[in-house]
């Protein structure tokens, strides 16, 4: 019998159910492997999550789009020089990311690629993902504008969303190949898109 309070019961479904989903993709996700990975019942599942979708719309959530706030988008958002964050966030991709990262692929572009046709509802909140993305993206560049470090003449939303859709792009590229080598060319070369917006010389 469990002696988890109730939020770390759901905390730990929650992380059992996202990393059976990033395994297996949501329609097959397995919910008697995501209790014998938590070694809860059924019940304790289902008075937290009352459906599969219920479970799965969370981890989006409450797991990809959390953990893409902590790495990335609050340090953008308190940063005073948020550009040399972006920058500096996408180097530390470049030269830390190995080959067995890109064995299952990005939590959020998975799903995208899963999800989006068949289920209007995980379109939403997926799509609520990369919007919050490309805003803080797109801030982070009228803020370099601000500080004299974008031309002025920059589509900050349009660069905002080749940015992310690059980046995401670099990702299914690394996947399919299986290849850290590919994300960092990728990644590499999206970094100079971003510096190539400073101001000309």
């Amino acid at each position: 019998m469990s002696h988890l309070g109730p939020d770390q019961t759901r905390t730990k479904i929650l992380l059992a159910a996202a990393a059976e989903i990033h395994r297996q993709g949501f329609q097959a996700a397995s919910i008697a492997h995501i209790l014998a990975d938590t070694g809860l019942t059924k019940g304790a599942l289902y008075h937290h999550f009352p459906s599969k979708q219920a479970l799965g719309l969370a981890v989006v959530d409450e797991v990809v789009l959390i953990g893409l706030e902590a790495r990335l988008l609050t340090p953008l958002r308190e940063a005073d020089e948020p550009l040399d964050t972006l920058l500096a966030y996408m180097d530390s991709r470049i030269h830390v990311m190995t080959d067995d990262a890109f064995k299952l692929g990005c939590p959020l572009n998975n799903l995208v690629q899963e999800m989006s046709l068949v289920d209007d509802e995980f379109k939403a909140h997926l799509d609520h993902i990369l919007q919050t993305w490309q805003a803080v993206i797109e801030h982070t560049l009228i803020r370099g504008q601000e500080q004299h470090r974008i031309r002025g003449d920059v589509d900050c939303n349009a660069a905002a969303l080749f940015i992310v859709s690059a980046w995401e792009g670099c990702w299914g590229m690394a996947k399919n190949r299986q290849s850290a080598h590919t994300f960092r060319l990728c990644m590499t070369q999206l970094q100079q898109f971003v510096l190539s917006l400073a101001p000309r010389a």
